[in-house]
């Protein structure tokens, strides 16, 4: 299999080819882009706290001048690289979602999408573990909320409004948040499971029996009695 070019090396392709201006502006674009492919790589193999913007910039060869013309520090790198993962988490739910119109059928592949999504190691790490730290409870809300938690709502929302339910924003993401946390902490149970393959499969079961007894309520017409202020 053919050695995959280090950084360095794609930079001097690019600083080779096109005019002054388009070589200028892809060997920024170039610059960027290995600076976050390094980042991600040793902020998801050892944490924020062990990274140094030292090793990042070694392992992109840049210099650290590079590094501050696109990124004010270090916190703003692991940003970067945690909505790169977010929106790479993002795609894999929403495809998952493509397959199904009934959206019961959908929301229990897209929960399934997002349990298989937290146990990767470089969402567990760089989202789970190190984003609340990093951001700021705050600031990584925000980020949430454009990206698997907006998901999960959007999953949550279809399969509720399908039904017999009447539930109000707020109660929609009541439901959302109880969902991505279980499915949160489960997925990072599995890697930690004596045997993983059921341990998943057991998460799968508990969710399709949480689904299914949502369903058959709503068939039923059962109303929940929600709490109002």
């Amino acid at each position: 299999m053919p050695r995959a070019p280090r950084p360095t090396e794609k930079l001097l392709e690019v600083a080779r080819s096109g005019s002054k201006m388009g070589r200028r502006q892809q060997f920024s674009t170039a610059t960027k882009r290995a600076l976050v492919d390094v980042a991600e790589e040793h902020f998801a193999g050892q944490g924020y706290a062990a990274t140094s913007l030292d090793s990042i910039v070694a392992g992109a060869q840049v210099t650290k001048g590079a590094l501050y013309h696109h990124f004010h520090g270090k916190q703003a790198l692991f940003e970067a690289v945690f909505e790169r993962v977010e929106q790479e988490a993002c795609g894999r739910i929403t495809e998952a979602l493509r397959t199904r119109e009934d959206p019961w059928d959908a929301a229990m592949d897209g929960l399934r999408a997002f349990l298989t999504v937290v146990q990767d190691p470089t969402y567990q790490r760089v989202v789970i573990q190190d984003g609340p730290a990093v951001l700021g409870y705050e600031r990584f809300r925000e980020q949430e909320r454009r990206s698997t938690f907006a998901l999960m709502q959007d999953i949550v929302r279809a399969t509720l409004d399908s039904s017999t339910y009447d539930l109000d924003g707020a109660m929609v993401e009541t439901f959302s948040r109880i969902f991505y946390g279980a499915l949160s902490a489960a997925g990072e149970s599995v890697t930690s499971a004596d045997d993983p393959v059921l341990a998943v499969a057991r998460i799968e079961v508990a969710v399709g029996l949480i689904l299914d007894g949502l369903r058959v309520l709503s068939d039923q017409g059962v109303t929940p009695r929600v709490p109002s202020t």
